[in-house]
């Protein structure tokens, strides 16, 4: 059974920046894909960025871009995301998800992605 325990969430003020790790278990993590996404209140869940599983290809959100970093290190079986210059409207609460097929693409899409983690909470105060 995949488990993803994400952490590193927090409150922040704007400008600030914030690292966020999530820990996959139950299956060979570096043969997968891997993203982050976000979801406020009242709103969808949202593609943030997105890692193939090599990690020679990243992808982002055009809100994040420049800002925000994703990278994997498949020897911890984790998965990151440095925030920086964070803003009050990245706050959210903040979601790892594996891909369910080995050696696919890095969606950008909810429905590209099987398995989920609890989510951590971004709070950027103005």
């Amino acid at each position: 059974q995949v488990q993803l325990v994400e952490s590193g969430g927090g409150l922040v003020q704007a400008g600030g920046s914030l690292r966020l790790s999530c820990v996959a278990s139950g299956r060979t993590f570096g043969r997968y894909a891997m993203g982050w996404f976000r979801q406020s209140p009242g709103k969808e869940r949202e593609f943030v960025a997105a890692i193939t599983w090599s990690g020679g290809s990243t992808y982002y959100a055009d809100s994040v871009k420049g800002r925000f970093t994703i990278s994997r290190d498949n020897a911890k079986n984790t998965v990151y995301l440095q925030m920086n210059s964070l803003k009050p409207e990245d706050t959210a609460v903040y979601y790892c998800a594996a891909a369910g097929s080995p050696f696919g693409k890095a969606g950008l899409t909810t429905r590209e992605y099987d398995y989920w983690g609890q989510g951590t909470q971004v709070t950027v105060s103005s």
